[in-house]
């Protein structure tokens, strides 16, 4: 089998229930769009690249389209971390990935949370009892309810590849499908971006997706810009 090509991750497009394709997760999908605030926490975990992210960005746009406030925070998030007064949701993203001081803002977040009647919704890659994380912090996210996230299979990402193509109004070969689940990581947010690139390549060259153009757009381009 030819070696995989790994693909740089950046911001998901249109984070959305409506544009996550299930494909085995459905009763976590369903659980997600039915919570209310002040209920026990949710936890997410799986391996990289199956749509975790994905969904808690969801998450927040639909809360704050109903005019909630929401707080969010990961990995990425220095502490201290700020709850307002007002939040009816927390989000932590990625806390297997948390560092010291942000486990203890990651806690006091948890308990301002929960003080206030916001409701706190987690991923990480390990499930509860492997996360590296303090006890207190780790049995608070655990209490709840858990899922762990089923990465996609060939044919749930042909799916996606084929939906995110429909909504940018492109036609994608049998062909151009194929040869990209065979030859990239299968990772549904990078793939997604290698479509939106493949996308402005070919019309900014005017011509169709195909694996040719593809191949051109790697040679010319191979790192997003």
């Amino acid at each position: 089998m030819p070696q995989q090509v790994p693909l740089d991750l950046g911001p998901a497009p249109d984070p959305s229930f409506e544009r996550f394709v299930a494909a085995g997760n459905e009763l976590l999908l369903a659980h997600l769009q039915a919570l209310t605030p002040g209920e026990a926490p949710t936890l997410i975990w799986g391996p990289s690249g199956a749509g975790k992210t994905h969904l808690l960005h969801a998450v927040a746009q639909r809360q704050q389209a109903l005019g909630a406030v929401v707080a969010a925070f990961g990995a990425s998030t220095p502490a201290p971390w700020e709850v307002p007064a007002n939040a009816q949701w927390v989000l932590i993203d990625d806390a297997h990935r948390l560092d010291g001081d942000q486990q203890h803002a990651a806690f006091a977040a948890f308990i301002e949370a929960v003080g206030q009647g916001a409701t706190v919704v987690a991923t990480s890659e390990l499930p509860p009892v492997d996360l590296p994380l303090r006890d207190d912090l780790r049995t608070r996210l655990a209490w709840g309810s858990t899922f762990a996230l089923a990465p996609l299979a060939d044919e749930a990402l042909r799916h996606l590849l084929l939906q995110e193509a429909r909504h940018r109004g492109l036609r994608l070969p049998a062909e151009l499908l194929d040869y990209v689940l065979l030859r990239f990581e299968r990772h549904p947010g990078a793939l997604v971006q290698l479509l939106e690139r493949l996308d402005v390549y070919a019309l900014r060259l005017q011509r169709a997706p195909t694996v040719p153009l593809l191949r051109q757009m790697l040679n010319d381009e191979p790192h997003p810009v």
